[in-house]
């Protein structure tokens, strides 16, 4: 079927937007479509000053372009209820001239179903029919699809610039009851200016992404900043609710195949598509990119079916317990519930999987903490503390799923802009969420040096991961000492040490990283990150240029290169700092210390006395 048939065919349904406004009645429920689908030619027949349509009901989820039924002069015509809160409402709703209502986004369509939120006419925008007699709602399936088919009266703008997209993108032609023509350009979505703080941000988050994952992004700068830190990735999948342009650019790379995905494999999943003109003209019948309805892409029990599923969204605020507030500012509604806790709950089932929050650390030119010990006064849980895992900022990576109210704390101080640090220790120490004794470094000058931080493979082929030591690390630190054999422990400290309580632990993982550096050798195993070795040196004051320097290796990782792979980096890092050389003591039977510094190719001066060697090199004289 051309255009001529079709439009021969339902000749009897293409109406001017007047006349199908006029099938609106006073008190309809009335559903908007979604994003950048959004049929602007209906709206703004609808909210005409000579329509005639009054005390209606709109419902609607995400939408671009205007949006004039949410002005105060149409208090008597519209009233509209948001289930997410895009900007063009925004100030409305915070005025009280609409509703929101919070809801998941998988369990939107089933009120349309259940009649639990009933709906007498859907506007929305579609392709023209094609020879068999369906329609592709184009962009945008989402929940358009099932408020089409739970309508009592459907007006669709009929646009030859619509995109076809596969998938479930298709319903019946019949469906609609009265057609309106229209040949305007789609709106169109470009996200906000990304800069150094949304990249950094974006970095840590890919850090976290492996090789054969399906990934979900969605709104804002944040999640499509993430995107270009994929590029050395393999075989990724996209199961995700918005696609942009930037997936497109992962799509033409070959960083996405889908090859590794369960469901629709190397498909690309979305529910709705916002973008430019580029991506509508690489999504139209496009066979690798399939649209589905919320209900299918947002279920968790779908996401959770694909391996090594990393959820990506985005926080306003997150308290030390690990709450995340993602919809409001305090009392202010903000944005919406939307799809964040379907996919962090799904990807948290997912094997290997990942969910992930990730925001600035402050808000308002750092005037404020994003992180907080109380969630401001009327503010929303969206994520629960019991359904966080991950915890990202431009200032690191906070794992959070499993660990206790103490270690989420510090965990997440960590993490928070170090202006705030201190306050926000201060307050946990009130609120008893950490020790009352916690060393309180001065983070406004102490800054955690993650240039130092290196995958390395070490002497017999293994890759460790090296960083300094941070704050967070006295749990690990404590397990990693009661995993050493008692001989190990007394070649570290020259005497029986048989317990380390917090008082002794914290002193050894709250440095400043220039008097004294402390890296530890790390691997990923199911409880999360080990400990492996320490190396670390003292110095006795900033001016001093020699360092003392001792090292621990867990029992069955020595003799495998990890004591030179800590030694070579101190040795780069002290040089950075000004220190010109190295003091070790070393008992006289500790054989694998002794060839690691004799190995390590400087000028060795050695003492003996009392079973104890004392070495020292300088780092101007190799041997």
């Amino acid at each position: 079927m051309n255009k001529t048939d079709w439009k021969t065919q339902y000749a009897n349904k293409i109406v001017s937007a007047a006349e199908a406004m006029s099938h609106i009645k006073a008190g309809n429920k009335i559903f908007v479509g979604t994003g950048c689908a959004a049929p602007q030619t209906l709206i703004e027949a609808m909210t005409a000053e000579r329509q005639g349509v009054t005390d209606a009901e709109i419902f609607h989820l995400l939408t671009m372009g205007v949006a004039p039924y949410a002005r105060d002069k149409f208090p008597e015509r519209f009233r509209f209820n948001s289930f997410f809160i895009a900007e063009n409402v925004r100030d409305a709703v915070q005025q009280g001239l609409g509703d929101y209502t919070p809801v998941f986004l998988s369990e939107i369509p089933r009120l349309f179903e259940s009649g639990r939120t009933p709906l007498d006419v859907a506007l929305i925008q579609v392709a023209p029919p094609t020879a068999d007699g369906m329609v592709n709602l184009g962009i945008s399936v989402d929940i358009v699809k099932s408020a089409t088919e739970n309508a009592n009266l459907v007006i669709a703008e009929v646009n030859p610039r619509m995109p076809r997209t596969c998938g479930s993108s298709q319903i019946p032609a019949d469906y609609i009851d009265f057609f309106v023509e229209s040949d305007r350009p789609l709106l169109t979505y470009h996200p906000v200016e990304v800069d150094d703080t949304i990249r950094r941000i974006g970095r840590n988050v890919a850090s976290l992404i492996e090789d054969g994952s399906t990934i979900e992004v969605g709104i804002g700068a944040i999640p499509q900043a993430i995107l270009e830190f994929l590029k050395d990735k393999r075989d990724l999948g996209i199961h995700t609710e918005m696609f942009t342009d930037q997936l497109v650019d992962l799509i033409e790379s070959g960083v996405v195949s889908g090859s590794k995905k369960i469901h629709e494999r190397g498909k690309v999943v979305a529910s709705f598509i916002m973008g430019t003109q580029k991506l509508y003209d690489f999504v139209n019948d496009n066979p690798m990119i399939e649209l589905h309805p919320s209900e299918y892409v947002n279920d968790p029990f779908v996401i959770s079916g694909h391996p090594r599923m990393v959820a990506i969204n985005v926080a306003l605020e997150v308290d030390l317990t690990g709450q995340v507030c993602a919809d409001s500012l305090g009392h202010k509604f903000y944005s919406g519930i939307g799809g964040q806790l379907d996919f962090i709950r799904g990807a948290a089932r997912s094997p290997g999987g990942k969910p992930i929050i990730a925001m600035k650390s402050t808000a308002k030119n750092e005037t404020i903490s994003r992180i907080v010990s109380m969630l401001s006064p009327g503010a929303g849980v969206v994520t629960t503390r019991g359904d966080v895992h991950y915890v990202v900022t431009e200032y690191g990576i906070a794992d959070l799923h499993g660990k206790n109210i103490r270690e989420r704390t510090m965990e997440l101080i960590n993490i928070a802009h170090p202006k705030f640090r201190s306050q926000l220790l201060r307050e946990a120490k009130q609120l008893h969420y950490a020790y009352e004794d916690q060393i309180e470094l001065p983070w406004e000058r102490t800054r955690y040096p993650e240039e130092f931080e290196r995958c390395q493979v070490i002497a017999d082929g293994t890759q460790v991961f090296f960083r300094p030591v941070r704050f967070t690390d006295e749990d690990a630190t404590r397990e990693f000492f009661y995993s050493v054999s008692p001989a190990s422990i007394y070649h570290r400290f020259f005497q029986p040490v048989k317990s380390l309580p917090h008082s002794k632990v914290m002193p050894l993982v709250s440095i400043d990283y220039e008097k004294d550096m402390a890296i530890v050798a790390t691997i990923n195993d199911v409880a999360g990150e080990k400990i492996l070795a320490v190396g670390r040196y003292i110095r006795s004051s900033q001016e001093e240029k020699m360092a003392e320097v001792a090292f621990m290796v867990r029992d069955e990782w020595q003799n495998r290169g990890m004591g030179r792979a800590l030694l070579e980096q101190l040795i780069e890092i002290a040089k950075m700092n000004g220190i010109e050389g190295f003091v070790a003591s070393v008992l006289h039977d500790n054989k694998q210390m002794m060839a690691v510094f004799h190995n390590a190719g400087y000028s060795l001066k050695t003492s003996f006395e009392e079973g104890i060697y004392t070495l020292s090199f300088r780092f101007d004289q190799k041997a």
